[in-house]
């Protein structure tokens, strides 16, 4: 509406680009909800800093200046003689009339607010539990139960099993793994073993071995975790993946095809005589072999990600594991 005679143009707070600062700063908070904890804070720094710009701008815009007062409005008419005699202190009227309380908070003011505010109320209350229901399975926790393949003794030094179990028991036949066990032999008095997983480091693909499997020696087993399969084979030739020709030798490391990395291998445990299985850790490369393998172990990561060398920079963080 525009003004009219006489009336004065309302007074709106200039346009200010902190709007778009606090948003980008709410974004980040959820994104980093997912991606990181670092995140959160640089969207939370960003949301308070760009929120108190914002807010300092828009109630500034509603303060009103005082208006000055002319020497003729002072007297109440034109100025006085300056021959004429001094009026005493305590007679005649005041020099200036006292000052009108002004509005400092106007009532469309009030109603923006509680509108806004009770906006943002109800958008949390519809808003909240959908953003719950989406990032909770990033924070459930991850850690599977120990796997029990069966005593040390199923497994013949310097053979590999193809050993195909249940990851997570009370998921059922959704979580049947297969890895590659070989028993390297006794070193400082315990018993070693290499356990790839048959998970290729390029799209995930299932490898395979390169060279016969001993199917009429397979060897099935319950256990305390469920129905374990052990089958001898013999990969000369390491593991090779029949999607993209991705090929790995007996230790792991790539040695063709597009994979950045070498094959993930399982965390070990000899329980009580048994062996028993972890959770899955990323390697980049294996230097020597069986029980004298040096390896460098790395968060588990997912496949045609690179886990060292600069490449790595090139990859967005990963969710919580």
């Amino acid at each position: 509406m525009e003004p009219g005679p006489g009336e004065e143009r309302p007074h709106l707070p200039p346009p200010s680009l902190w709007p778009v600062g606090f948003a980008i700063g709410i974004v980040c908070i959820l994104v980093g909800l997912i991606i990181s904890w670092p995140a959160v804070a640089v969207g939370a720094a960003l949301t308070l800093l760009f929120g108190f710009l914002w807010a300092r701008d828009v109630m500034s815009g509603y303060q009103r200046e005082d208006v000055g007062v002319t020497s003729a409005d002072a007297t109440g008419g034109p100025e006085s003689a300056t021959d004429a005699p001094p009026i005493p202190a305590d007679r005649g009227e005041a020099a200036m009339p006292g000052p009108e309380p002004g509005e400092r908070f106007p009532r469309n003011v009030f109603l923006e607010s509680a509108t806004l505010g009770l906006g943002s109320v109800i958008a949390g209350i519809v808003t909240l539990p959908i953003v719950g229901f989406a990032i909770a399975p990033v924070f459930e926790g991850t850690d599977h139960p120990e796997i029990d393949l069966g005593p040390v003794s199923n497994f013949k030094e310097g053979q590999f099993v193809i050993a195909t179990f249940l990851s997570n028991p009370d998921e059922g036949e959704v979580s049947r793994r297969t890895a590659y066990v070989r028993n390297n032999g006794v070193v400082n008095g315990s018993p070693s073993f290499t356990v790839l997983s048959n998970r290729c480091a390029h799209l995930g693909c299932p490898v395979q071995p390169n060279g016969p499997l001993f199917a009429n020696e397979k060897v099935d087993a319950k256990t305390k975790t469920g129905e374990v399969s052990l089958t001898p084979a013999l990969p000369a030739g390491g593991f090779g993946c029949p999607c993209h020709g991705g090929q790995y030798d007996t230790e792991g490391n790539r040695t063709a095809g597009p994979p950045v990395r070498a094959l993930d291998r399982y965390e070990f445990f000899i329980r009580n005589g048994r062996l028993s299985l972890g959770k899955t850790y990323s390697v980049g490369e294996v230097l020597g072999s069986g029980a004298s393998a040096r390896i460098k172990k790395y968060k588990s990561a997912g496949p045609g990600q690179h886990i060292d060398g600069w490449e790595q920079i090139l990859y967005p963080l990963q969710p919580p594991h």
